[in-house]
């Protein structure tokens, strides 16, 4: 999902579902409500029972998706649109601008990006693209399309500026909305809809490239108040109760279904054996991390892998990334609501692959494989994989504000239950990503989305309060380079049985 776009390159619509044109000055009085229903408008769905294996997928889309309304197009594409730029608007144009490593981008250039999406894979193909002297600036990695400016240089785009990037946002939502209530075919409806949950993988990249930029700020400003207080009494993780799986056959992934999104990677619905194993009903916590560290987590080499013992020492890693300590020696972390107290009981995030890898031996367990991932949680909380398969206007009948308070925090939710569902950390896993038997990446430029990052990366699971309630799915497979800690990762532990 997000490796790709961040390392190489996870209220009522208008009639034609193209949102309104807010000017840079007007960004920070664009309704700012993460509790709302805006991320959740998604039509992107999975059950936690995998598919049975079936006809190998080609598309990452079902027909059925063309076969929705007018009307509930409309309405998704101001939904999500509308979310990005309130992402935006707790932001100055200032803020918009600088890129503070080679693998972030300015939140400028992820509101463009995910514009030039549409303008290059729908309109164009129509004749009708709004800027195509743009696409080299705002190609992230589609090498099919045409030559792409320099990742690392990305906040050296001053121009255009982000008045006339949001001027192109409006102008394209409105062709957009055109070809909607016009005679869009089935395909360019499935390429809207790709489009769609490829921003809602951008929304959260933006809060994390907003993190790491703040967080390299000596003033250490907060993106947002945090409106629901930490109890900083909560600082004991309740109890594991691991979840007990057989040895057996599986089915995982996922086939696509009439009008339910995956994405490729997902693809196809698959038969795997699994000796017995058990997975921890929660992820692990700040405490539980900082009694690693407390331990000599990071001065004992016999923990780590070769590669990771090497990033240890080149980086000078001793704690996850945004903690740090006060003149008394309290820890504290760095957030999007600005830096606080270690609140012992939340999930630990902003974890490496090397350092949930080494804090799991440690721990005298180990990463879970993705597939055990997968059954395990799919036997856990099948609560939790119903509601991302639900249609978003039902969906929030079930657990209902569960989301919602991960969004109100801005951060992890604490840990006050045994067992607790995935969506407040991405989850390291210890498998490559790699392609499924069967898998068929689309045809043309749209193939490079996921198929050629197949190397190199490992797998995650689960998604983080930034995530897109809709891309929360058993079979959803994020991705990352071994040495990432910017997204919002963290840990689930498991065992051998």
């Amino acid at each position: 999902m997000l490796a790709r776009d961040m390392g190489n390159e996870t209220g009522e619509s208008a009639r034609d579902g193209a949102p309104a044109n807010p000017s840079a000055s007007a960004l920070r009085e664009t309704e700012f409500d993460l509790g709302r229903g805006a991320l959740d408008a998604t039509g992107s769905t999975a059950a936690c029972d995998a598919t049975p294996p079936g006809a190998r997928a080609v598309h990452p889309v079902a027909s059925g998706i063309g076969e929705r309304t007018t009307a509930d197009h409309g309405q998704r594409l101001h939904a999500v649109r509308s979310t990005t730029v309130a992402l935006a608007a707790p932001l100055s144009a200032e803020d918009c601008q600088p890129q503070s490593m080679p693998d972030a981008s300015p939140v400028k250039w992820h509101l463009a990006h995910t514009t030039w999406f549409f303008d290059q894979f729908v309109l164009a193909p129509r004749g009708r693209a709004v800027a195509p002297d743009w696409s080299e600036i705002f190609n992230s990695y589609y090498v099919g399309i045409g030559p792409r400016h320099a990742r690392p240089r990305r906040g050296l785009l001053t121009r255009p500026t982000l008045d006339e990037v949001l001027e192109f946002r409006a102008r394209v939502d409105e062709r957009l909305g055109e070809l909607i209530t016009g005679d869009a075919t089935a395909v360019e409806r499935d390429r809207i809809e790709l489009g769609l949950n490829h921003e809602q993988q951008h929304q959260e990249l933006i809060l994390m490239d907003v993190l790491h930029l703040f967080s390299n700020n000596p003033l250490a400003p907060a993106y947002a108040a945090r409106s629901v207080p930490a109890s900083l009494d909560a600082q004991v993780p309740p109890s594991i109760e691991p979840i007990e799986v057989p040895a057996g056959l599986h089915v995982v992934g996922r086939d696509p279904a009439a009008g339910r999104f995956v994405f490729d990677n997902e693809t196809p619905a698959h038969r795997v054996f699994l000796e017995a194993f058990a997975l921890a009903s929660r992820p692990s916590s700040c405490a539980e991390y900082a009694a690693f560290i407390d331990d000599g987590g990071y001065e004992r080499p016999e923990l780590w892998t070769s590669d990771g013992w090497d990033a240890v020492q080149r980086e000078g890693w001793s704690a996850p990334l945004y903690w740090s300590r006060t003149a008394d020696g309290t820890r504290q972390r760095f957030g999007l609501t600005g830096r606080a107290p270690l609140v012992g009981n939340e999930p630990v995030q902003h974890l490496s692959w090397y350092e949930a890898d080494a804090f799991a031996r440690w721990s005298g367990a180990r990463l879970p494989r993705e597939h055990e991932w997968e059954v395990a949680i799919a036997q856990a909380f099948p609560k939790w994989c119903r509601a991302a398969d639900l249609d978003p206007r039902e969906r929030p009948t079930l657990d209902p504000g569960a989301h919602v308070t991960r969004r109100a925090h801005l951060g992890p939710r604490a840990l006050l239950a045994s067992r607790v569902e995935p969506g407040d950390g991405w989850e390291w896993t210890a498998s490559d990503y790699a392609p499924y038997p069967g898998f068929a990446p689309l045809p043309g430029a749209l193939g490079e989305y996921n198929g050629k990052f197949m190397s190199g990366q490992l797998v995650l699971r689960g998604g983080s309060f930034a995530t897109a309630p809709g891309h929360t799915r058993a079979s959803y497979r994020n991705f990352f380079w071994h040495a990432a800690r910017w997204p919002f990762t963290g840990v689930r532990l498991a065992w051998d049985r």
